[in-house]
């Protein structure tokens, strides 16, 4: 698993379903592709607890869906530079590479909630159902946004 190269999808299996993850400080939101790749639902939130068990909920999704790869979304700065929470991101999929064969690729995931949230908006979602969901909503976002690049020639 490269950090993060030119083509971050080009590691990934020709075929078959894709786990999107949106790594949060208190949940990690989960989408998975279909097995055609043409687009992502949203799965389910995980509240964080720790790395063990956060990565035990992975890896049974990984084993209920028949997944072979994670997309992981990763929070640049809007300038393209890395902070703390890439840093964060990076030793999580690092420590949840020992756990899994399926290759990990990062995609980037500025704006990714905001413009969930803002769809939401629009959609006259309650804030309360909005937290609910945004999660794996963003997680969704993320994965299809790597779907459509892993779509094109």
């Amino acid at each position: 698993m490269t950090d993060f190269p030119p083509n971050p999808l080009a590691d990934l299996p020709a075929t078959g379903k894709i786990l999107g993850l949106d790594l949060g400080t208190k949940t990690i939101g989960v989408a998975i592709s279909d097995a055609m790749r043409y687009s992502a639902t949203p799965l389910e939130t995980i509240k964080r607890v720790k790395f063990t068990q956060d990565a035990e909920r992975i890896l049974e999704l990984i084993a209920e869906n028949g997944a072979v790869a994670i997309i992981l979304g990763l929070p640049l700065n809007m300038d393209g530079s890395e902070g703390p929470r890439v840093q964060s991101t990076r030793a999580f999929a690092r420590n949840l590479a020992q756990k899994t064969a399926i290759p990990i690729a990062f995609w980037d995931e500025r704006l990714s909630t905001s413009a969930v949230t803002r769809m939401m908006i629009e959609a006259d979602l309650r804030r309360d159902r909005r937290a609910q969901v945004v999660d794996k909503l963003a997680a969704s976002y993320i994965l299809q946004g790597a779907l459509d690049r892993l779509r094109l020639p």
